[in-house]
């Protein structure tokens, strides 16, 4: 059985786990080990925490039996989106490999979008790498549109992304 819940500041560790193990297994055969290494290293305790801190920033944590399998983040938009609506952007979604097919993914995606609807987003944009097939057919699959190009900055390697959105 999953379960889920608001994260906090104590969840940081695992949610460093979770984001780390998931996005290697993901994308890691894509970069040179400096350029991952370099990416990687962004992300430090201190980032995290500032990051959560941030007025409008939100983040839910999915966990079974062994511990937390996958978290969702939403807040302020940093993405190159035109002006429009009230905006919030989806800024990470990630699930272990054991979180996969287990309805985690879908109950925090309606979780992200029920929370930007309660803080006033009229729209939900988000980024996806171009061949990530699986995730972009999930997204298209909620709704959401491909609206630009986003150049993802992974060391000195760029991924070619695709800007997505959802109007709530």
């Amino acid at each position: 059985m999953i379960r889920y819940r608001d994260a906090s500041a104590a969840d940081l560790p695992a949610i460093d786990a979770i984001f780390r193990t998931s996005f290697v297994a993901t994308f890691g055969s894509l970069y040179k080990p400096d350029d991952l290494a370099a990416f990687l290293g962004g992300f430090t305790p201190e980032a995290w925490a500032a990051e959560l801190a941030r007025p409008g920033m939100a983040a839910r944590l999915a966990e079974d039996e062994a511990g937390a399998i996958g978290f969702c983040k939403i807040g302020p938009v940093s993405l190159p989106v035109e002006p429009g609506p009230p905006t919030i952007e989806l800024r990470q979604l990630y699930l272990l490999e054991r979180g996969q097919g287990t309805g985690a993914a879908q109950a925090l995606m309606d979780w992200a979008i029920g929370k930007a609807r309660t803080q006033g987003g009229a729209r939900l944009v988000l980024s996806v790498y171009v061949d990530n097939h699986r995730a972009r057919r999930f997204y298209e699959r909620h709704g959401f549109v491909e609206i630009g190009r986003y150049e993802f900055r992974v060391g000195n390697h760029i991924d070619d992304d695709r800007l997505m959105s959802l109007t709530l």
